[in-house]
């Protein structure tokens, strides 16, 4: 259902500065994302999307035309809920903002693998990031949406995909906690050798959350740097229904 590794790239075209997604993205104060993803490993873009963009998003849901595949959490030991992954191309909505958010993200990427010691840097623009993916066999586009209804969930986990990671990803709530639904909070844990955390990040409708794929640097006790590893989840949903948007930046074999 995908289209082939290259037809969907835009082969120069960018984001217009100035335009309403572009506009959206510059709104953030991102020197308080980058210190919030550098002490937590994760940061919240709040009001990313509008309530309306929200509803017209999460009514994508059942249009299975636009989609590559339909994951049934349960089949797999992931949770309960399930998710559908995006074919190419992408809602428009969606693509400029993978567009967008990415160069503001690759920085900071590449600043972590510095720090990491890992000999791996990311372009400036997606282009040449899914370019580097499809040259090693990572085709299929990754952004999805989730669904959960009552005493659904999602396990801790990672979204890897193939050898070339993206170290960053972005999750929006399109549906309004309290009214929607109520439970399904966003859930990170953190595990070093100094020992285990869990946070939960709050979100409103239309909140973005940018958070670690995998890994992360932190300050060790005597002032060097140790990498600590990240996974995420979604707690059980206790009523109605909740949807979520992934942005993640890499594609997948």
């Amino acid at each position: 259902m995908h289209t082939s590794s290259t037809s969907h790239l835009r082969q120069g075209t960018r984001v217009r500065a100035g335009t309403p997604t572009d506009q959206l993205v510059a709104m953030q104060d991102w020197g308080d994302v980058e210190q919030s993803l550098d002490s937590n490993g994760s940061a919240v873009l709040p009001g990313l999307l509008s309530a309306t963009q929200c509803a017209q998003l999460a009514a994508l849901y059942p249009c299975d035309e636009i989609y590559r595949a339909r994951i049934v959490m349960a089949r797999h030991g992931f949770g309960r809920g399930e998710y559908k992954y995006f074919a190419y191309p992408l809602p428009p909505l969606l693509d400029e903002l993978r567009y967008t958010l990415y160069p503001r993200l690759a920085p900071i990427a590449n600043r972590w693998n510095r720090q990491l010691g890992i000999d791996v840097q990311y372009p400036d623009d997606l282009d040449a990031f899914l370019s580097r993916c499809h040259q090693a066999g990572q085709t299929r586009p990754t952004p999805l949406m989730l669904e959960y209804g009552e005493g659904d969930y999602n396990c801790l986990h990672q979204d890897l995909y193939g050898d070339h990671v993206f170290p960053l990803q972005v999750a929006i709530l399109l549906s309004e906690p309290d009214k929607d639904f109520s439970g399904g909070e966003f859930v990170m844990t953190e595990h070093a050798s100094a020992g285990q955390r869990a946070d939960v990040v709050s979100l409103r409708q239309g909140d973005a959350v940018v958070f670690t794929v995998n890994q992360r640097p932190t300050t060790g006790k005597r002032g060097g740097m140790r990498k600590v590893a990240m996974r995420h989840g979604v707690s059980r949903i206790r009523s109605g229904h909740r949807h979520t948007v992934g942005l993640i930046f890499h594609d997948s074999r």
